[in-house]
């Protein structure tokens, strides 16, 4: 996906992807600020952040004295995050619609950088994950904390492939979304990174040492309406742009009709979460 693309599709889950922070987002937001041991006063710089799942904890481990750049292509997930911010009275976090691969702390940050690095389920988007990361890693200081989740290998593989099996079904060959197809999803970046010896590897490279990896396990129960947010509120959301509102309707009622046939239940959204130091 080029950048404005992935925006407008993020730009678009914005009224489901905030429902699902509770049961997605925000466990694994929560778990990534208490593995980077932030402290009052930190400067943390967010990446790819949505809503705030992980930027919002950030804010308040840091207190009133730290800062926190969220950073995101997607301005409307920001916004979401930036009424929540207000009602929780944090004035130390600023969400900023920006290109997270030019990004250059701005004068706020001490000259040696951010003390912290977060990136919740966000580094695959990176249009290149090694590359780009590695630089948003230079930007913390050397001694700093460096910390990201990705899925588990074998999270949520039955629900996706069985709606890459429908969405296939309404869709000519030609015209299959690559990033859902099968040879897609084989070459996609996650999985590079989607077992702890993997991220760990991939961490190190990065320019991190202490590589550190725990998995948060989380199961949601597979109801109609949360199978459906999870599709309308994540990238899934995509694959759906070239079907009109009764095809998308026809896909919703085979897609959960599919699930019930076999036997998936709940939704397996096991996590990485992995935190490393960065090296001098």
């Amino acid at each position: 996906m080029t950048a404005a693309s992935l925006a407008a599709t993020f730009n678009a889950t914005s009224p489901k992807f905030d429902a699902l922070t509770p049961q997605v987002w925000g466990p694994a937001g929560q778990s990534l600020v208490f593995a980077l041991g932030l402290a009052s006063g930190e400067t943390v710089l967010d990446v790819c952040s949505g809503t705030g799942a992980s930027a919002i904890p950030a804010a308040a481990a840091v207190g009133p004295d730290g800062i926190v750049h969220a950073v995101d292509l997607a301005d409307e997930l920001l916004e979401v995050g930036r009424v929540k911010a207000t009602e929780r009275a944090l004035r130390n976090i600023d969400f900023v619609a920006a290109d997270a691969t030019e990004w250059e702390p701005p004068s706020t940050v001490p000259d040696a950088g951010y003390d912290a690095l977060a990136c919740s389920y966000g580094i695959f988007f990176l249009p290149d994950p090694e590359a780009d990361f590695a630089r948003l890693v230079s930007v913390v200081r050397p001694g700093g904390r460096v910390g990201v989740t990705v899925w588990r290998k074998g999270a949520i593989e039955a629900f996706a492939s069985t709606y890459v099996e429908v969405i296939g079904a309404h869709s000519p060959p030609s015209e299959h979304n690559g990033s859902l197809a099968q040879d897609g999803y084989d070459k996609h970046p996650i999985r590079r990174m989607e077992t702890a010896e993997l991220l760990s590897a991939w961490l190190t490279a990065a320019g991190t040492t202490d590589v550190e990896v725990v998995e948060l396990s989380n199961h949601v129960p597979a109801t109609e309406s949360f199978v459906w947010d999870l599709v309308l509120g994540s990238a899934m959301r995509g694959a759906l742009a070239a079907f009109d509102e009764a095809t998308r309707a026809q896909i919703r009622s085979e897609f959960s009709a599919l699930l019930t046939e076999r036997g998936i239940d709940s939704i397996d959204l096991g996590t990485l979460v992995a935190t490393g130091v960065r090296t001098p």
